[in-house]
């Protein structure tokens, strides 16, 4: 390929896109979103490769994921719709969850605004701190700690400490 000689972009293509698509999937709630967005963030940091420097090249990426997301969900509030039955149990970080603890979170996920949902995967996925939530997303740390706020209060009754376990 032309301006990457060395394999460097492909090498590092091939180690980071299942994590990026997962991260990503947290964002959009489906696939095939997901898919289409670390693309479209594959293709932009492509562009730009020979200008980034390797030790940021993650956060560059993260960043440009959690951008094609907000901007593909301004106006599309509506399409995401609640399930009527939350499953029992909450997702554990740790990857053991089961399929219905990925579904409730997922669920509780789907039904916060794009920019509560990006800071709370940010946060809670990525395990970024307050500040560096904030300047992956150009926002002030006051702002993340709000969306947060506003984040786990819509959750919590979803994912309900007496019935799901979640503290």
């Amino acid at each position: 390929m032309a301006g990457v000689p060395d394999g460097a972009f492909e090498a590092y293509f091939a180690e980071r896109v299942a994590g990026l698509r997962r991260f990503a999937y947290l964002l959009t709630g489906n696939w095939h979103d997901a898919e289409d967005v670390v693309q479209t963030a594959f293709v932009r940091l492509y562009s730009v490769w020979h200008r980034v420097q390797r030790d940021t090249a993650d956060a560059y990426v993260r960043q440009v994921v959690v951008n094609v997301f907000l901007s593909t969900k301004r106006g599309q509030r509506n399409r995401e719709r609640p399930v009527a039955v939350v499953p029992d149990r909450p997702v554990a970080g740790d990857g053991t969850a089961s399929a219905d603890d990925r579904l409730a979170v997922g669920t509780a996920l789907g039904t916060l605004t794009p920019s509560q949902r990006a800071v709370v995967v940010l946060r809670f996925w990525e395990g970024l701190s307050v500040a560096e939530t904030a300047t992956a997303l150009g926002v002030s740390e006051g702002t993340v700690k709000s969306q947060l706020h506003r984040a786990v209060t819509a959750m919590r009754p979803r994912l309900s400490e007496e019935d799901h376990g979640v503290h």
